[in-house]
């Protein structure tokens, strides 16, 4: 018994010592630049032969060096089986990460981002997306307008007419609904005769009210109850998306997509790849363009009996741009 113990020795320490050897293989030291992600947040240093996700970029976020572009050294583990959501990059633990100033020189994947490039050009890129979705809310602007002989009267009057629309569409929108004066005006209405000054003819008076709702399946009995009710303009019908936090995300996202795509198509052109990722920029693009506007322009709302106002909700185009500034390179 003792004498295979004795013979088990040698091998059991064979069989440490390659345990200790794998596990201290594990780490490896990288050299290369800290660039953004495309998707907001992350931190890769790139090197001339890959690219390097790092998991815990926050632990060195507020140094003073710690921005892109600069040259940095990190020892850690890789970790490619980690699950993250940034789509490029392979993850990698670092223990340690110190600048470099841009004086070290290594091989392979120690190398510089620019190390064994024979020439880098710079590209700028632009990517545009648009994605549809359904509005979650109508906006309606109606309008009561009066003359009279004097401004009291057409105040009067007007002030009458408006508490009646505004009491007809508070019905008509339901108790979700939101409605305001948006506008209100008192003006002489002129006469001119050649050779003389202006005369004042009479006072017209006008009151705008807007409604904000969010059941469309409403917008057509608003519509019909202010102009019973006696408004005399319908100034104009939208749709809109007010919480349009997931669709612009996904607009920005396919924009991005479709940037990196062209810089890509580039570098591929020159017989090269992408190096890093410079800077992105996401354009100005508008708020989502209402798809349905029913502008009236002043128009007279028809009281005469009639079916119920018809309306068509629309999808909306929510579009999204951006602009990519890569460096790729130009050498084999």
């Amino acid at each position: 018994m003792m004498r295979r113990i004795l013979l088990l020795l040698p091998l059991l320490c064979a069989l440490g010592c390659v345990s200790v050897a794998q596990a201290a293989t594990k780490e490896i030291t990288i050299k290369g630049r800290l660039t953004p992600t495309v998707e907001a947040g992350g931190w890769l240093v790139v090197t001339a032969k890959e690219k390097y996700l790092l998991l815990n970029a926050a632990r060195w976020r507020n140094e003073s060096w710690f921005r892109a572009d600069a040259e940095v050294e990190a020892t850690g583990e890789p970790k490619p089986g980690t699950i993250t959501v940034y789509q490029e990059g392979v993850p990698f633990q670092a223990s340690t990460l110190r600048p470099t100033g841009g004086g070290d020189e290594g091989d392979g994947a120690a190398q510089d981002v620019t190390g064994g490039m024979s020439n880098l050009t710079r590209v700028v890129v632009s990517g545009e997306a648009t994605v549809q979705a359904q509005p979650d809310t109508s906006v309606v602007t109606v309008a009561v307008t009066t003359q009279a002989r004097t401004a009291l009267e057409a105040q009067q009057e007007n002030a009458r007419k408006s508490d009646a629309v505004v009491r007809a569409v508070k019905d008509a929108a339901g108790a979700n609904a939101e409605v305001k004066t948006s506008g209100y005006s008192l003006q002489p209405q002129y006469a001119y005769n050649q050779g003389q000054p202006p005369t004042i003819t009479a006072y017209e008076a006008r009151n705008s009210v807007t409604v904000t709702l969010s059941e469309l399946s409403r917008v057509g009995a608003v519509v019909d109850a202010a102009a019973h009710a006696g408004a005399t303009n319908i100034d104009g019908l939208s749709f809109i998306l007010r919480h349009d936090q997931t669709a612009r995300a996904q607009a920005l996202t396919q924009a991005t997509r479709a940037a990196l795509d062209k810089a890509q198509a580039i570098a591929q052109a020159l017989g090269g790849r992408v190096v890093r990722i410079v800077a992105v920029q996401e354009g100005g693009g508008p708020r989502p363009v209402p798809l349905y506007e029913a502008e009236a322009g002043r128009a007279r709302a028809t009281l005469a009996a009639a079916p119920p106002t018809p309306v068509e909700v629309g999808a909306l185009d929510i579009r999204s741009e951006v602009q990519l500034i890569a460096d790729v390179s130009t050498g084999k």
